[in-house]
Parts: structure tokens; sequence; C-alpha cells
């Protein structure tokens, strides 16, 4: 069963049925709409994007234990050379969400109903790169034009001398020449 919330918070899930009943299991599949979107400065997801929970609920003595399987599309662009990107973003989650008001419990039923989205904000959040790239051998930007290199692939990359090592350019190593074993 696939439920889509509209509600304000469509992170809210009800769990009436479950509270204070240890050993009962309930499995939901719910769809989201993300209303405002979360990740870094690169990447994330957007607002208006689709999140898919895939939730296993069991109740215990103390509350409700939260198992998450999310999965999601992260839009960014690339760290190197600023494409537009699209990951895949597949996190796990577990949480113990509290009947009681606890600083031992980070999360708690509230009423009847427990809040997902700090829980799945923070996870993707986490499970995004902090610097993405559009594939792992991108060669990024040239940093004289802006232009993208791989765009250029038989470019010769240009060698930028530092000015402060010019007056060691003129000296030269010269390696002995070696012949049959003396050196001339």
């Amino acid at each position: 069963m696939v439920v889509s919330h509209t509600i304000d918070n469509p992170f809210n899930v009800q769990v009436f049925d479950l509270m204070h009943r240890p050993g009962e299991t309930r499995e939901r599949e719910i769809d989201v709409v993300v209303n405002e979107g979360f990740g870094n400065a690169l990447i994330g997801i957007e607002s208006g994007a689709k999140v898919h929970l895939d939730l296993r609920m069991e109740s215990l003595h103390d509350g409700v234990l939260v198992y998450a399987d999310v999965d999601s599309v992260a839009v960014g662009e690339c760290g190197r050379c600023l494409d537009r990107i699209e990951l895949p973003v597949e996190v796990d989650i577990q949480e113990l969400f509290a009947y009681s008001v606890d600083e031992a419990f980070d999360y708690t039923v509230v009423d009847d109903h427990i809040d997902l989205e700090p829980l799945v904000r923070d996870a993707v959040v986490l499970a995004l790169p902090f610097q993405p790239v559009c594939r792992p051998d991108c060669p990024g930007l040239d940093p004289e034009t802006g232009e993208r290199l791989a765009d250029f692939p038989d470019r010769e990359p240009k060698e930028v001398l530092d000015p402060r090592w010019s007056a060691l350019a003129g000296l030269q190593t010269t390696e002995p020449d070696v012949e049959g074993g003396t050196s001339k």
C-alpha cells in the first residue's frame, strides 16, 4: 500500500495502532513531495521532488522503532566543471521514537504521530557527497578561460610556472654520462 501525504507535514506518520503494543509491527510505503529542499551547497533534494519511504515500524516497551529505506534523486552541479548532475540517493535508517521526552532519546512520539522529516533530512544530507562530480575523471574547467576541459580532449595543458622559481629555471642538473660503467 502506497500512501501519499498532502497535509502540512507530509512526513508525519500515525502510529496510534502500534502504541503500547510491544511486538506489533506495521509496514508502510509512503511517497512524500518535499515542501522545502535540503542538501549542501552543490547538491540536494529539490523542493517539489519525490522521496519514497519504505517503512517498517515495530512497537517496543519504550517507543516505536522505525526502519526506513529512503529513495530519491539529488540534483546539483559538478564540483569541477559545474555541469548539472543527478545522483540517486538511497539511505537506510533505524531510529527509536520514544514515548517519553528524555535526553537519552533524540526523537519522540507526539500525540499519536512520529515526524520523520528531521530524521530523513539528516540522513540524506549526510549521505550526499560533499564535492559531487559528473564522473570520477572529470577534468574540470580551464583556469584561464573557464571552458570545460572535457569539451577539448586534445588540448594540451599549459604549463604554468611560478615566478618565484624563475631564477632557478636557468640551472639544470646534468647527469653524468655513464658508458660502460665509467663516468665522463
